[in-house]
Order: structure tokens, then sequence, then C-alpha cells
């Protein structure tokens, strides 16, 4: 009855997600591809995590 007051448990994760892809795009200009790597695997690892929250619900 009341789903509309409950909290997207993904939005913060979505965040997190789009966060760490604009560090790996801007490391990558910067040509630092170590870091580009990382950021990258982070990324991977969120977006696996959403995946898993949004099949649970």
């Amino acid at each position: 009855m009341f789903n509309f007051l409950k909290r997207n448990p993904t939005k913060a994760l979505r965040k997190q997600y789009a966060q760490k892809l604009e560090q790996a795009m801007n490391a990558q200009r910067k040509g630092d591809m170590r870091l580009y790597a990382e950021l990258t695997d982070e990324s991977e690892k969120i977006w696996a995590e959403i995946e898993r929250v949004e099949a649970a619900q």
C-alpha cells in the first residue's frame, strides 16, 4: 500500500556506478591505464551488485 514511501535500493548503487565510470574515463584520458583498469573493475562489481539486488526484488 505504501510502496511509494520505500527507498529505491539501487539508486545509491547506480550513483556510485556512474561516478566510478566517470573516474575511469578521466583516468583513461590522462593516460593512466592501470588506474583505469582498477576503476573499471570496481564499476563492474558495483553493476553486479545492482543486478543481484534487482533480481531479488
